[in-house]
Parts: structure tokens; C-alpha cells; sequence
């Protein structure tokens, strides 16, 4: 049985159709990245998975279990947990703050204050920090620190190396390895094919919201994948 699978998958904001009956699928201890350019519906199947977007129960199944028409905060107490394109952070609350929120929901596990400060060393440097005066790369380090303070069995990324500078995104790729060597399993929407598909093992093409190419990451055959990615 995989850990989450989506039938079908649609998703709608008001009238606008954005997903057309998405299949999708990833074990346990995976990594899988979904790209595909601008508005292709990347952001809608992990709104739609986390619980932000509704949808039928038996379309999106989480251990087996119809988690469709969950809210939200009771998807995050399910075991799944999201690092939203933007980061999201609360403007008002310090780094640990922050941190701390991610916690509300009483999971146990590994992660706790002390394990993020140890995966990224410079938030407990800024800890007491006021979220909007960290540099867009720790801001992006807090967002996964308080996305894992629920302790995920899986954790959804989105965008995480937009607007970052490359050294930057590469350490925050080595801390995802590191997430992903821990037992964690990942989602990851890119943008950036040549990112997301170093980190994957498998992957998944979106096109105008629906799967226009999915296979394994390594040995890609890239014009398929550029097809595939343009429509073309």
C-alpha cells in the first residue's frame, strides 16, 4: 500500500477547473518531485493533498485511509505537513515562535527545537529574530523547521528555491537529503527540473493540470521531459 495516492484527482477554485483527474502515488520513504511551468496545477495537488482545497474523500488516500474531505488542521494531525510556496511565516512572531506553531498539533517524534536548531544551525543563532528580518534563505529554513515540528511521515515542499540564490538552494537541498535519509517522505513542486530531479527518485509532469509525463528520475530522458513540460 503506498503512503498517499490520489484517484482522479480533481480541483477547483470556484468555476475554474485546475486538476483533471490526477493519478498519483508515493511510498514510503520516497522522494518524488512534480514539475512543470507556471499555472501547469503543482501548487493545486499539494493544496488539494494538505487539505486546502477539498475534494471527494476516495480521492486522495493517505495509508490506505480517504483523507479528501479532511480540514486541514486535521490532515496536519494525520501526519502530513506543508511548506508553502512563500514561506508563510508569521510576521509578528520570532523565529522559535514560528517554530513553536508548527507543534500545535501534538505528534510525537524526532522533531523538536533542538533537532531543527541542529539541522539549521542558524536559527537557533536568530532564534529570538522577528521572522521578517531574516534573509529569504533562513526565512525558507524556517518555514521546513516549522513544517517539521509536527513531525510529518510527509512532508510537502513547494517552490522552496524560489527567489534564493543557488548556493542557497543548495544547502537547503542537502538539508532535504538529510530529511529524506531520516525516514521522512517528500513531495517536491519545482519549477526547476534539473533541482528537482537531483533530489527525486521518481517524477511526475504536470501540463495544464493533468500528468503529461511520469517516470523515474534517474537516466530522464530529457527531451521527453522538455516535451512534456511545454506541451509541446
Amino acid at each position: 500500500m503506498s503512503l498517499l495516492e490520489t484517484h482522479a484527482l480533481k480541483a477547483f477554485y470556484g468555476d475554474f477547473q485546475a486538476l483533471f483527474d490526477v493519478d498519483f502515488h508515493v511510498e514510503a520513504g520516497e522522494t518524488v518531485a512534480i514539475i512543470g511551468a507556471n499555472g501547469a496545477g503543482k501548487s493545486t495537488f499539494l493544496r488539494a493533498v494538505a487539505g486546502v482545497l477539498k475534494s471527494a474523500p476516495d480521492m486522495v488516500l493517505y495509508d490506505g485511509r480517504p483523507i479528501g474531505g479532511l480540514p486541514a488542521h486535521d490532515i496536519v494531525r494525520a501526519g502530513i505537513a506543508m511548506v508553502p510556496e512563500g514561506r508563510m511565516l508569521f510576521p509578528s512572531l520570532t523565529v522559535e515562535e514560528n517554530l513553536r506553531m508548527g507543534g500545535y498539533g501534538g505528534r510525537s517524534g524526532r522533531w523538536n527545537l533542538n533537532a531543527i536548531y541542529e539541522l539549521f544551525p542558524v536559527l537557533g543563532e536568530r532564534r529570538h529574530v522577528a521572522a521578517p528580518d531574516l534573509s529569504g534563505g533562513q526565512q525558507q529554513m524556517a518555514a521546513i523547521g516549522r513544517a517539521l515540528m509536527s513531525n510529518p511521515r510527509l512532508l510537502l515542499c513547494d517552490e522552496l528555491s524560489l527567489g534564493l540564490a543557488p548556493i542557497v538552494i543548495r544547502d537547503i537541498y542537502a538539508r532535504l537529503s538529510d530529511i529524506a535519509n531520516d525516514g521522512t517522505t517528500l513531495i517536491i513542486v519545482e519549477q526547476d527540473i534539473n533541482q528537482a530531479l537531483a533530489a527525486a527518485d521518481r517524477f511526475y509532469c504536470l501540463q495544464e493540470g493533468r500528468v503529461s509525463l511520469t517516470g523515474p528520475a534517474a537516466g530522464y530522458d530529457r527531451d521527453a521531459v522538455t516535451a512534456a513540460y511545454f506541451g509541446v
